[in-house]
């Protein structure tokens, strides 16, 4: 099973967005984000293999993310939520919902940070300490082997938004 990992774009700013008593769950992309994460996804349309199904964190940037990827990419499938992709998760709690996949499937998933860097970094190693950033709009592929598991991932790739946007042009 192969895994894109992204993480959401540019989202508008979290004091600001605090102060319209909205939970921070419902803070969308701002208009810059959605236009850099339309050419991020060129970039990952180059560099990605074909997207068998993506799923996203329930929060609305990273399902505006998701969404982006999924048309730019031509994913066929609607968008899926996973609650394991919120930041509160702890990164084994993916592993359910990886389990239901074919392991021959390429799957992405959108999330956040510090959340992504941890899972990263624990589906290589299986440490529990992020050793991987993500830019906003950045993205990793990863080769999660036919059994997905902490410490049996290997990173074929990590880009950031700047090398997304330099890769569609």
């Amino acid at each position: 099973m192969q895994l894109l990992v992204i993480r959401h774009a540019i989202a508008e700013d979290r004091d600001e967005f605090a102060e319209t008593g909205r939970d921070d769950s419902e803070r969308p992309l701002t208009r810059v984000g959605r236009r850099r994460m339309r050419r991020n996804a060129r970039g990952l349309r180059r560099v990605a293999p074909v997207i068998d199904r993506i799923a996203s964190s329930p929060y609305v940037r990273a399902l505006e993310t998701a969404e982006i990827v999924a048309d730019t990419l031509g994913v066929k499938q609607e968008v899926e939520i996973v609650e394991a992709l919120t930041p509160e998760n702890p990164s084994e709690a993916l592993l359910p919902w990886l389990a239901t996949l074919p392991p021959e499937s390429t799957v992405a998933i959108v999330g956040h940070e510090p959340h992504l860097g941890r899972l990263v970094t624990w589906l290589m190693t299986e440490g529990g300490e992020s050793h991987v950033v993500f830019k906003k709009g950045g993205a990793c592929l990863l080769d999660l082997g036919v059994r997905p598991s902490g410490g049996g991932a290997l990173l074929h790739w990590l880009l950031t938004p700047g090398q997304l946007r330099a890769i569609a042009d």
